[in-house]
């Protein structure tokens, strides 16, 4: 079996597994995943992606939307889920892999799970072996796919997804195979939206779950895919990975049933680009301890990992005065700067009248990166933060594991509580009480379509 296409292995695995295995951890860790999910999809309802993205989808079908009242075809459901839980930018992560683990899994498993009338456990399932699959796919690249200027989530969510969609869809393993043959064709994701802050990266979960979709349906019928889909001359690395990047495409299957990726997956204690957590939070405690006001800053260092800089650190100019709310998610000058101002990070300092701050961007024009010579990244999103005061202070505060991280994991109650503030955008407590008891239900539920109605989050 070592010998069998690296597909191949991961679709015995994913043919085979059984709820049962599944330890009780890892469990109880995924609805709290899937709760966060829920919460952001919430969240996002009143920003104009979101309006755009439903009218781009509009129709009728029989699949729901977290959130919204339309029911849709379930490639367009999978589409607009994905674009709802992760359009704000403020879901899970896995680090060493670079990719938004949840965002394409959990509408992929709610389509099929919805459209076959299949239990929440099915559901739960299904959302596991698509995170499993898509996280290794991102180590696998070993930040390749960002170096190539491709988004990992649209390349590692459509494989991993189409895994899920194949085994849930009741494909054998010559079926799941090919769906992930399919998918490699059909995954994709550019890294340009960050030239201008558009709003395509937020399509990418959502289309790597259609696309998740698209590929079952096609190996359900009997399409003929490339079993080398990873490790092929032409396949997934070659094609999207630098030459001479050194990546592992062995890792796709290395470890699966054995050691559990979700455990590593970080879920986001602040809206924005996760790159970017550790500096907010040396920052703020920085600021907080030593009564720092705008005043106070001659100039802000920021050590950074090398890999990041194209994306929160360059280019300088664009990066100090953010263009839109999505911009300023990934200007690690406009964080820390905001940070220092208003000893916080939250959705409000995401609304237009916080993006022109003059405080904030004051403080913005003072920070300056280097390169960390001590990163640990992709292990560890770290950041070190070095303030210098106008009177000759030089205060200085390193995270080495970012908050959120398996090594530093948000509790159980940190989760229900962000959950909830992010209902409370759009909608009653009452609703989000309901939504949540369904969530952390979802494992005993007969029928995952009567846990999706609710997750409508529709009065009756």
């Amino acid at each position: 079996m070592i010998n069998d296409p690296i597909a191949a292995r991961v679709a015995e695995w994913a043919h085979q597994v059984t709820w049962e295995e599944v330890p009780e951890r890892v469990r109880e860790r995924a609805a709290l995943h899937i709760l966060d999910c829920v919460g952001l999809a919430f969240a996002c309802q009143r920003d104009n992606f979101a309006a755009a993205a439903a009218k781009a989808t509009s129709g009728v079908g029989p699949a729901a939307v977290i959130g919204m009242p339309q029911r849709l075809s379930i490639s367009d459901a999978a589409l607009l889920n994905g674009i709802l839980v992760h359009g704000l930018d403020y879901d899970d992560t896995h680090p060493s892999g670079v990719i938004h683990s949840s965002a394409s899994a959990l509408p992929t498993a709610m389509a099929i799970a919805e459209r076959d009338g299949l239990s929440g456990s099915d559901l739960l399932l299904g959302y596991l072996i698509a995170v499993e699959v898509s996280s290794r796919v991102g180590i696998g690249a070993r930040s390749g796919f960002h170096a190539k200027g491709f988004h990992p989530t649209g390349l590692a969510g459509a494989c991993g997804s189409a895994v899920a969609a194949a085994r849930m869809s009741g494909l054998n393993s010559q079926g799941i195979t090919a769906a992930q043959g399919i998918a490699g064709s059909l995954a994709a994701g550019s890294l340009q939206f960050l030239d201008t802050g558009a709003w395509t990266k937020r399509m990418h979960p959502g289309w790597a779950a259609a696309t998740a979709l698209t590929a079952a349906r096609f190996a359900a019928a009997g399409w003929e895919a490339p079993p080398e889909v990873y490790e092929g001359r032409f396949g997934l690395y070659a094609s999207h990975a630098p030459d001479g990047h050194g990546v592992d495409p062995q890792a796709v299957a290395r470890g699966l049933g054995e050691d559990w990726e979700l455990l590593r997956v970080a879920i986001k204690p602040y809206p924005a680009c996760h790159f970017t957590h550790a500096f907010a939070d040396a920052t703020l405690l920085l600021a907080t301890q030593n009564n720092l006001t705008v005043e106070d800053i001659a100039e802000i260092v920021c050590l950074v990992p090398e890999q990041i800089i194209p994306v929160v650190c360059e280019p300088a100019e664009a990066k100090l005065i953010p263009r839109s709310d999505y911009d300023a998610k990934f200007s690690l000058p406009y964080i820390v700067g905001t940070v220092v101002t208003r000893r916080q990070f939250t959705l409000a300092e995401l609304e237009p009248e916080a993006l022109l701050d003059p405080s904030s961007l004051s403080v913005a024009t003072k920070v300056r990166y280097k390169v960390d010579p001590n990163s640990t990244f992709p292990k560890h999103f770290c950041g070190e933060v070095i303030i210098t005061t106008t009177d000759g202070r030089d205060l200085r505060h390193r995270e080495s594991v970012n908050r959120g991280a398996d090594e530093r994991p948000l509790s159980a109650a940190d989760i229900e509580d962000k959950f909830m503030s992010n209902v409370e955008v759009v909608s009653s407590r009452l609703i989000g009480q309901r939504v949540l008891d369904s969530v952390m239900g979802l494992a005993s539920a007969k029928h995952a379509a009567e846990v999706l109605d609710v997750w409508r989050g529709q009065v009756g």
